[in-house]
């Protein structure tokens, strides 16, 4: 499936028979409608506040780190028999890779790998036989999605798009880390710019192999601002059920084709993490 993945964006890169030739730079929207002067005419993508046309290629390479003093785990998940919610000591180091493309003005693929090392001191009152301390390190969540636009933005109603998201299990049962079974999303968002800023509410319904099971995904409101030719702003409020962060974000754009994300998420809810930063740079091909 992977490989399939990759085929097919690459197969996409053949075909765009010099479309790059006509791709703006991120903030280069000046003479656009102001509806779309905060990001541009490109497809919605899943990387917050970042956007992409036809024919352009995304690589974006970035850090996260994790902390959760407070981490929810269940030792039946571990690999053990005992079924009871437990709170534990979580800390995560993970390197990620994004790579999106914009097929056409409606269609965009992306493809996500993360290799990740993380820690788990466990609960002092979990008697289940756990060790007082997990750690595991390898392959992490990796995860394409398909972005589809439906109609695009004018001045009289918002832009409506949808997406398509596939995680692969990368891990054995038991693992504390990555995907231990196939997982699914289908969502729908609403785009819409104004003077004071472009908002974006979005919604998925879920599908999870391990628990044969669908329930409500992923929620978010967001908001992008365009400060100036050289920064942007970002901020959010998303989760899954009672696990809700506040997402901030702050672009700045070196040139057309490169730009610094530095961002931050913190819990809201005490099944969120508490902490976690990330910082990457984003080329644009």
């Amino acid at each position: 499936m992977k490989l399939a993945l990759v085929g097919i964006l690459g197969a996409a890169l053949l075909t765009a028979n010099g479309a790059a030739a006509a791709v703006r730079g991120h903030l280069d929207t000046g003479d656009l409608p102001a509806y779309l002067r905060d990001r541009g005419e490109g497809v919605s993508t899943s990387m917050f506040g970042t956007y992409i046309q036809k024919g352009q290629l995304l690589v974006y390479p970035y850090y996260e780190y994790y902390r959760d003093h407070d981490y929810e785990y269940a030792p039946n998940e571990l690999g053990y028999t005992q079924d009871k919610d437990y709170r534990g000591d979580y800390e995560g180091h993970e390197w990620l890779l994004f790579l999106g493309y914009g097929i056409s003005p409606r269609l965009a693929i992306e493809l996500e790998a993360a290799a990740i090392s993380a820690e788990l001191e466990t609960a002092s009152d979990d008697n289940s036989g756990l060790p007082a301390s997990i750690s595991e390190s390898g392959i992490g969540d990796v995860e394409s999605q398909l972005r589809w636009r439906w109609t695009e933005e004018t001045a009289k109603r918002p832009e409506l798009f949808s997406y398509f998201e596939t995680v692969f299990p990368t891990q054995d049962k038991g693992s504390l880390i990555g995907t231990t079974d196939w997982e699914f999303q289908l969502g729908a968002g609403l785009i819409r710019g104004r003077s004071w800023g472009t908002t974006t509410i979005r919604a998925a319904v879920e599908y999870d192999a391990s628990e044969n099971a669908f329930g409500l995904g992923e929620v978010a409101l967001e908001y992008l601002r365009r400060l100036s030719d050289t920064w942007r702003v970002f901020g959010s409020v998303e989760g899954t059920g009672d696990e809700i962060e506040l997402i901030t974000e702050a672009q700045l754009h070196f040139s057309g084709k490169v730009f610094l994300k530095l961002n931050n998420a913190v819990g809201l809810t005490s099944k969120a993490p508490d902490w976690a930063p990330e910082i990457g740079v984003v080329f644009s091909f």
